[in-house]
């Protein structure tokens, strides 16, 4: 198996170089003539307050991405959940002669936002010279000579996730029709509009549209590149289940002078149950709680191997000191997590009071990977606390329960999670992947046999059972969920060049 795909990325790379004058020199040449119209294209879309709370923001971007669809003769559909959800949009291109069928997925929900977080309006898209720490200039994109600066950057919610993916699919097919280029599969197309939410009808919908739906491969237009800026495939995404943890202390706050050492003091009990957690390290402590895991296989390991050193440079720019473990940052997120999202207790400061506070609470989630469960995972967690010591409760706690326990935590589980997922990169769809996103970049793409974030694609693969490939095309330092979200040009370009790569190189 290693030796297979170490030849698809040695023939990639010879076929790259032949083609370089074919599809990948149009593509370029189309792009660079229609940057303007490509980036305002984005800007149209990413001014769309799209967001799963706002119902009539979704349900324009979904108008706008099926008139769009419905432009370059894709047969379109907007579904939705019997139970009421935004809409899904689908479109469906049959290509004569062609005998395998890709779909095409990305969402086009973004995140709530803070207005008050960003430097401008999250939904008034700004094209700007550089990053923010490096003092840009804005740029007036309409009217800024032609080509664009690759490392200019344009600043929106959901401008890098995922709008630029459906800007790139749409931007691909464009240039390959003016080209003369046919695609070599059937083209479907999904973009979701509740994604950010957790999908929460999504498998209803598939449910409910799985003839429609069947394809030979699923293609995941969502997420980060590797972090050295190489063009990247990912074959599978962790899973995720969260918990709030709330430790109980005095049923008021009291003096810590009169009744410190006396009285357990649950921010203090509240650092000891992390610590007895994770480690240093980030390794999760609890017995067991691993026996499930898949580990890498010889090709995976291979891959993992081969990505570019991008530790120092990260740390340099994070501002840390050291990182926790030592195997290297992408073979870190190939393990299951335990990450600490924020803990509250008291108050810190000027606001500060010398009193024990009445309770703390830790916001967790876990990150599994395949084949962990999210059930496993809880029963693992609860087993662990009880044989600890601690009395758990799913709801607060009476007086009664309060003083017949010495130590007392309620878990609030975040709804049901889902598993993590990792596809066959040995597959044939899987090969023929790689050599045509290979090709369209030149030199072989950046392999993650797992994506460190979560996307719950197991849904897709338990409709279908086809190859689920993730496809990102987003800078890596995006701020993907935060404020001042962005997307650097020269990310939308490679992304347009491997869509157009797999519309019309996929062959298997």
């Amino acid at each position: 198996m290693v030796r297979g795909v170490s030849v698809v990325l040695a023939v990639a790379v010879l076929c790259g170089r032949a083609w370089a004058g074919g599809l990948v020199g149009d593509v370029a040449n189309y792009r660079s003539v229609h940057e303007r119209e490509i980036v305002d294209r984005l800007a149209t879309l990413t001014a769309m307050r799209s967001v799963a709370a706002d119902p009539r923001g979704l349900g324009d971007a979904a108008a706008y991405l099926q008139h769009e669809l419905a432009a370059r003769g894709f047969k379109t559909q907007v579904w939705m959940a019997k139970s009421g959800s935004p809409g899904l949009v689908f479109g469906s291109l049959r290509v004569k002669g062609a005998a395998r069928t890709a779909v095409f997925y990305a969402h086009y929900d973004g995140q709530p936002v803070t207005p008050s977080q960003w430097v401008s309006g999250p939904f008034a898209p700004v094209l700007r010279s550089g990053t923010l720490d490096s003092k840009p200039t804005d740029i007036d994109w309409k009217t800024a000579p032609l080509p664009f600066d690759p490392q200019w950057r344009l600043f929106g919610r959901a401008a890098a996730d995922d709008k630029s993916s459906i800007v790139a699919f749409l931007s691909a097919f464009d240039a390959m029709q003016a080209s003369g280029h046919s695609p070599s599969v059937n083209i479907k197309v999904v973009w979701e509009g509740e994604e950010e939410a957790g999908s929460p009808h999504i498998a209803e919908i598939l449910h409910d549209h799985v003839k429609d739906l069947a394809a030979d491969v699923w293609f995941i237009g969502d997420g980060p590149v590797h972090q050295s800026r190489q063009q990247t495939l990912y074959f599978g995404a962790r899973g995720s289940v969260g918990v709030e943890a709330t430790v109980y202390g005095p049923v008021r706050a009291l003096h810590d002078g009169h009744y410190g050492n006396w009285v357990p003091n649950p921010a203090a009990m509240a650092a000891g149950l992390i610590a007895s957690l994770r480690d240093d390290d980030g390794h999760i402590l609890i017995p067991g709680f691993g026996d499930d895991v898949r580990p890498l296989n010889d090709a995976e390991k291979k891959a993992v191997a081969a990505l570019p050193p991008v530790e120092d440079a990260l740390k340099q720019q994070f501002g840390i000191g050291r990182s926790e473990g030592s195997e290297g940052l992408t073979a870190s997120t190939l393990r299951p997590a335990m990450n600490i999202r924020g803990i509250r207790s008291g108050q810190v400061g000027a606001e500060a009071a010398n009193a024990i506070p009445v309770d703390a609470t830790i916001s967790i989630d876990f990150r599994l990977v395949p084949n962990q469960t999210p059930a496993h995972v809880r029963e693992r967690v609860e087993a662990f606390l009880t044989a600890k010591g601690w009395t758990i409760v799913h709801s607060d706690p009476d007086a009664a329960t309060r003083t017949a326990h010495a130590r007392i935590v309620k878990l609030d589980w975040e709804g049901a999670g889902y598993p993590g997922l990792r596809s066959d990169m040995a597959s044939p769809a899987a090969q023929a992947t790689i050599r045509a996103a290979s090709d369209a970049a030149g030199k072989p793409v950046a392999i993650l046999p797992t994506m460190g974030g979560s996307v719950p694609i197991y849904l897709f693969d338990q409709a279908f059972h086809v190859p689920i490939i993730g496809l990102p095309i987003t800078n890596h330092d995006n701020n993907q969920h935060a404020a001042n979200e962005n997307l650097r040009l020269q990310n939308l370009w490679d992304g347009i060049a491997t869509y157009a790569a797999l519309m019309t190189e996929l062959r298997w």
